[in-house]
């Protein structure tokens, strides 16, 4: 069974790159996760398939801004097949890009669903990674999560549980209700009111709020197959790694 990912996006103000790939094969990470900031420098990319391989690391996953994906997919394509990703995620949209309303935000679900077309067809999966703005509801009360995969049959989702509990709700219900097109879940804490406020409150694994133990039996339990330590803004990366790792143990 595959062992834990890593979202390198939680190491953007720390490295050099280099460093942290060895740093996080050290620890016994097998795979991370790629995000679209690393991809702007040709050598960065060299330098990232060069460490993979070094380090014993994969990179299954990887984000993609939907900008790339819809305007040049062809180059996502080839990106992702030099990587050995395997699939690409979506992971934002701008304030003033969101939908209000219900029709809104299964069109635009429509649309994540037509920019992915090439990449399936590529055999690469393609779907979409949460924040919380997915769960402020509609006019009608609906979740814009919801209107997204409805809107959007052939996306499949990589849940980052901790935005869902900013935005109100409970992760494990979305596990359960999307369980057939889980692909991933981003392993997140968040801290306890008043604690880690120098890294936007959020946490190393273990040492949050969240009931990690109880959400993971839960995850497994559905279709997804990547696991991916995160944290937004950590004051110490490899503390971070570290302490997350220990709390969880391997699967």
């Amino acid at each position: 069974m595959k062992r834990y990912s890593y979202q390198l996006y939680s190491s953007r103000n720390f490295g050099p790159l280099p460093a942290t790939l060895k740093m996080l094969g050290e620890m016994g990470y097998a795979q991370v996760e790629g995000f679209g900031g690393l991809y702007d420098d040709p050598a960065n990319v060299d330098a990232l398939k060069a460490g993979l391989t070094e380090n014993g690391l994969s990179m299954p996953t990887s984000h993609l801004a939907l900008e790339v994906v819809e305007a040049t997919p062809d180059k996502a394509i080839e990106l992702a097949k030099s990587l050995g990703v395997e699939h690409v995620f979506v992971p934002f949209l701008m304030p003033d890009d969101r939908p209000l309303d219900d029709d809104g935000w299964r069109a635009f679900g429509a649309r994540l669903d037509a920019a992915g077309a090439p990449l399936r067809a590529a055999g690469l999966g393609f779907g979409w990674h949460n924040h919380d703005f997915e769960f402020v509801a509609t006019p009608s009360g609906a979740m814009p999560l919801d209107l997204i995969m409805e809107g959007g049959p052939n996306l499949s989702l990589e849940l980052d549980a901790a935005w869902v509990v900013r935005g109100g709700q409970d992760p494990a219900v979305y596990m359960e209700r999307y369980m057939d097109r889980l692909t991933a879940v981003h392993v997140k804490d968040i801290a306890q009111v008043g604690e880690c406020a120098d890294e936007d409150g959020w946490a190393d694994v273990g040492h949050g709020t969240i009931d990690w133990n109880g959400l993971l039996a839960k995850a497994r339990a559905t279709s997804a197959q990547y696991f991916v330590m995160e944290h937004d803004n950590p004051s110490d990366d490899k503390r971070f790694a570290e302490r997350s790792l220990a709390s969880v143990g391997t699967y």
